[in-house]
């Protein structure tokens, strides 16, 4: 039995589908990412899962129990999942070890333990009014922790942070999953924080799922251009210009800047437009008669206004 089982979940306004019958399940220690753009239903459905929203059809079952939601119930949310909005806030002025012991129902060992996953042990004595933003959110994190749920739900828990507390904040939740067993369902836009994340991506567009699948096959075979662009860059090639590169398919195909490689004397004649530097890779623009391709390299040997000649390693 599945920890988490979304079943034909629906939400709408007068004039708006929210979702539109959204199904997927979700097992024990098992990293789920669902991402879209803004407005395409990611927080909704978070909220909805958590017993937050109140859905118009649909059953969401977590360990083969009903969620019910805020109309069905005196108090919103499951006593099993924690729910972590975009928009925590904490109690201005308060010691933060006072603020978090208010909810903590274990001992100060696990509390000690919790704290140091968490990566808050440094500021226990300090006041809420004198941490940046990404230690506020794993202040509010730990709150969620002691009361021990078994599915934490973040929604968009990258958005706002610098590089150094994302990467803190992705040490946080490994933890939580291989330290602490709780099993991970977050909500992000940015590939970046999904693709090295997930052991499942669902991507949703206007309300409805468009493509489900693991972190490398979202990537390399996506349904459609808005799934390819979600996760970066891409070449669109119809079956004539993918032809040119030796690749058989009977339509269009996506192929990602790194399925070509560049060099002085094979493939397709080109000529470069334009290289991006973009830090442990660069990005070159060329253009081969009517058709633009990107090429992903490890290190450029090349300036813009040079021949070149495009190649690909699928055939």
């Amino acid at each position: 039995m599945p920890l988490l089982h979304v079943q034909n979940i629906t939400k709408q306004q007068p004039d708006k589908i929210i979702l539109g019958n959204i199904s997927f399940q979700q097992e024990a220690l098992q990293k789920i990412a669902i991402t879209g753009e803004s407005g395409a239903g990611k927080s909704t459905l978070l909220r909805i899962i958590s017993g937050h929203v109140q859905r118009d059809s649909g059953t969401v079952l977590f360990n083969g129990e009903k969620v019910t939601g805020p109309e069905e119930k005196l108090l919103a949310g499951h006593k099993g999942i924690a729910y972590l909005s975009q928009h925590y806030e904490l109690h201005n002025n308060y010691v933060v070890k006072d603020l978090i012991w208010f909810q903590v129902s274990m001992d100060e060992t696990e509390a000690n333990r919790l704290f140091d996953i968490c990566r808050i042990s440094h500021l226990l004595g300090r006041r809420t009014n004198q941490i940046s933003g990404g230690e506020k959110q794993r202040i509010a994190l730990c709150m969620l922790l002691v009361k021990q749920p078994r599915l934490l739900v973040l929604d968009e828990p990258f958005s706002n942070l610098d590089p150094i507390n994302k990467n803190t904040l992705k040490a946080v939740l490994e933890d939580i999953t291989t330290r602490l067993g709780i099993t991970c369902l977050l909500a992000s836009h940015d590939p970046n924080d999904t693709l090295s994340w997930a052991d499942q991506i669902l991507v949703i567009k206007d309300g409805r799922i468009v493509q489900q699948g693991t972190p490398k096959q979202i990537y390399y075979e996506p349904v459609d251009e808005y799934v390819a662009g979600m996760f970066g860059k891409y070449n669109l090639l119809t079956s004539v210009q993918a032809s040119r590169f030796a690749i058989k398919t009977s339509g269009d195909v996506l192929l990602r800047p790194e399925d070509f490689t560049i060099s002085n004397n094979d493939g397709q004649k080109g000529t470069i437009q334009k290289i991006s530097f973009w830090g442990s890779f660069y990005e070159a623009e060329i253009l081969l008669d009517d058709l633009k391709i990107v090429v992903r390299l490890s290190k450029n040997e090349w300036e813009v206004g040079e021949e070149v000649f495009v190649s690909s390693s699928l055939k």
